[in-house]
């Protein structure tokens, strides 16, 4: 037990920032499995990995503690807040060069992931790591939150290129993980 409180904080590590041959996600891509049902379930694999006790959150107020803080407020900010850097969409524009990937989800939001690069994202004040990079034929992006809890996300295809792969891993910092795969067809022209 005292091991495990003296562990260093978990850092990514950059991936392959070259392209394999042959490999080009690029295109229009119409989801394939139930999206309200993807929705669910990733909104269930959040509230299983986020390091909140919901119990504490919504239930009654059970008092203050000796900072003079609620204990629901000290447990809220012990949670995992990587899923805030999490885009979804029932249609995808992919656009990649040699260099990076552009995400478009429901032409609303674009996502930039530059091949083998490491940095620290951010939205609004929460920060997290990001590595972007490949792993043989599938595109691998690592998000960790400062308070452990990580987001790996897969683009891969499938199906001799006709489908889009992509699966969504989220890790508790206690390793506890959930994941969520979508499937995507290639949009006729």
């Amino acid at each position: 037990m005292l091991l495990s409180g003296c562990a260093a904080p978990e850092v990514l590590e950059p991936r392959a920032g070259t392209v394999p041959s042959g490999v080009d996600l690029s295109g229009d891509w119409l989801i394939h499995t139930d999206q309200r049902d993807d929705e669910r379930r990733l909104r269930q694999a959040i509230s299983r990995t986020d390091g909140v006790d919901e119990r504490e959150l919504y239930g009654r107020p059970s008092g203050r503690n000796t900072e003079g803080r609620s204990s629901r407020s000290r447990s809220k900010a012990k949670g995992g807040l990587v899923f805030v850097f999490l885009e979804t969409g029932a249609a995808l524009k992919v656009s990649q060069t040699e260099y990076g990937l552009f995400i478009s989800f429901d032409r609303a939001v674009v996502e930039e992931y530059r091949f083998g690069e490491y940095r620290i994202v951010s939205v609004g004040e929460v920060q997290a790591q990001r590595a972007t990079g490949w792993d043989g034929d599938k595109l691998v992006v690592d998000t960790l939150g400062r308070n452990g809890m990580k987001m790996t996300e897969t683009y891969q295809l499938i199906n001799e290129g006709a489908t889009l792969e992509r699966s969504i891993t989220l890790r508790s910092k206690e390793g506890e993980q959930e994941t969520i795969v979508q499937l995507f067809e290639r949009r006729e022209s």
